[in-house]
């Protein structure tokens, strides 16, 4: 059920800030939100384009980090980088250090187009948005989708292939549930939502925050 802390009068809010632990479902409850009319922003995937094969980003971190960080296609070697940060607190700051203004100047990009078209409502899918108070000031509401930890780690091991302590170090290195909750003006619990029932929450996020509907 959602519980919903903090409601506005139609038209008020125009940018929510969406986070959740890995496999909390957050992607699911992005897409309900956008075939509602909202166009999302996610931070992920920025990410990913940035560390792709000729990514914005792979020359300063084949340069900081060395060659191997790359994959043979030339793509950020995503299990090996994992491994430095986890091994090594500096290698993380390092390789936030690159990554998140050049995440945040394509974010801004993303959403100023959004407005020239005159789209109602943007969604910032960002993981780290309860680190970061830049940008839960850029948004009027922000959205937690929750879940416990032994749920997050069967949905990852049974999509991915990790291992459960792969998971559990994941977990570990992301904001607790406490810390997200405790940001959130709505929580959508997704403990065990079908993709019906985790339809049903959003619009009655969306109807009690007052958000345009689609015509």
């Amino acid at each position: 059920m959602a519980r919903i802390l903090t409601t506005a009068p139609a038209g008020a809010i125009r940018a929510i800030g969406l986070t959740g632990g890995i496999g909390s479902g957050k992607s699911t409850v992005a897409a309900l939100l956008v075939a509602r009319g909202a166009t999302l922003v996610d931070t992920d995937a920025i990410a990913h384009a940035l560390t792709a094969p000729g990514g914005a980003a792979m020359p300063a971190l084949r340069q900081r980090f060395g060659d191997d960080v790359a994959g043979a296609d030339g793509a950020l070697d995503r299990a090996r980088m994992r491994s430095l940060v986890f091994a090594d607190p500096g290698a993380k700051q390092a390789l936030e250090a690159i990554l998140h203004p050049m995440i945040g100047a394509e974010a801004q990009r993303q959403a100023a187009a959004a407005e020239r078209v005159g789209s109602g409502v943007v969604v910032f899918d960002v993981p780290l948005l309860t680190e970061s108070s830049h940008w839960r000031a850029r948004c009027q509401r922000i959205l937690v989708v929750d879940c416990s930890a032994e749920t997050q780690v069967q949905r990852v091991v049974a999509r991915s292939g990790w291992s459960a302590e792969q998971v559990q170090r994941v977990i570990a290195q992301q904001a607790s549930r406490e810390r997200r909750r405790a940001i959130a003006d709505a929580v959508i619990c997704n403990e065990a939502l079908g993709r019906e029932a985790l339809a049903a929450e959003v619009a009655v996020l969306w109807a009690a925050w007052g958000l345009p509907q689609r015509p």
